[in-house]
């Protein structure tokens, strides 16, 4: 394992889902920290380049394999003192394309890593989501309000189901078997490496300011998020995992900055210097008939500032700058 700073034993840990967006990001962070990682990620939504600038780190390894590979998975979960189970099918289109297997990797995945990880009592920290508030209007979203889902027989609600079964999951191995969890519940995070090949807005937003084509708002664009710079949900994330009275919970990470998708559009347009038109297409047109979409979403982020002192750094104005430059 070797030893970090000053002599203290360095920390292993476990990324699933390494070599996606957030997964990259916080390995980057946990490397800087002094932390020997390990990720796997079987690339379906991940990529090479997210971590290519880490491959020289001699404490860096990288599993190009799937998180429901038994074998690999138990050698992984072995040698980590701590697992963040990132690994997730994500993004709207994908949800609406593929609803089995978005139920089936977020929820055997999830029972495969906490069922290794019971072995040993290892921590985990589970990324979960938003979306798990469904269509629930009692803004903002506190962590213990009642989830309100949509109808089984629409597809675009799998992924929320399948995120909160996990939550149930791991909330019930801590309470039953005692393995330390922890569960974060993610507001629209965006910055560097996000594609909005998955249906991710922002990124979508800019690609298309950046290449003067059309910006395209699914639906009226009166529906709100908010938005939270990947910085200051890694350095959350990683807080949260070194703090004893997180242990059994869960937490919001994101902004209270509420801005509808409409504004959200002709800001791009207007801080990219970009020529584009703005344009509406039905949600019909853009998923599939009946689509719901949640109208507002603001999260309550009391809970995660009185813990560490969560707060964030960059309002949406500069997020959109720095995603701009780093696109260029």
């Amino acid at each position: 394992m070797g030893s970090g700073t000053a002599g203290v034993p360095r920390k292993s840990v476990l990324i699933t889902g390494g070599a996606g967006f957030i997964g990259s990001h916080l390995a980057e962070s946990l490397l800087s920290q002094g932390s020997e990682v390990f990720i796997i990620d079987n690339l379906s939504t991940g990529s090479v380049k997210n971590i290519e600038h880490l491959q020289s780190n001699p404490y860096f390894h990288c599993v190009f394999d799937s998180v429901m590979n038994y074998q690999v998975m138990m050698e992984l979960v072995d040698r980590a003192d701590i697992i963040f189970h990132l690994a997730a099918a994500v993004g709207v289109l994908q949800i609406v394309k593929s609803p089995v297997q978005t139920i089936e990797t977020n929820v055997k995945g999830t029972e495969l890593v906490l069922g290794l990880a019971s072995k040993k009592k290892k921590l985990v920290v589970l990324t979960s989501t938003s979306e798990v508030y469904g269509k629930a209007t009692r803004i903002p979203f506190e962590e213990d309000h009642d989830l309100v889902l949509g109808p089984t027989f629409k597809g675009r609600w799998s992924y929320a189901c399948s995120k909160a079964l996990d939550e149930f999951l791991a909330l019930a191995y801590w309470k039953e078997k005692k393995v330390p969890t922890i569960i974060v519940r993610l507001f629209n995070t965006v910055g560097p490496r996000q594609s909005g090949q998955y249906g991710m807005v922002l990124p979508r937003f800019v690609t298309q300011a950046l290449a003067g084509q059309p910006i395209m708002v699914y639906g009226s664009g009166d529906q709100s998020r908010c938005f939270t710079w990947i910085g200051d949900v890694v350095e959350a994330i990683v807080k949260l995992s070194l703090h004893p009275e997180a242990v059994g919970k869960i937490f919001n990470i994101g902004s209270q900055h509420e801005i509808k998708i409409r504004e959200l559009a002709y800001l791009v347009k207007t801080l990219t210097e970009s020529h584009s038109e703005v344009s509406f297409i039905p949600y019909e047109k853009a998923y599939e008939d009946g689509f719901e979409d949640m109208h507002r979403r603001v999260p309550s982020i009391r809970k995660i500032e009185e813990l560490i002192g969560y707060k964030p750094t960059l309002d949406i104005a500069g997020i959109i700058t720095r995603v701009a430059n780093h696109m260029k």
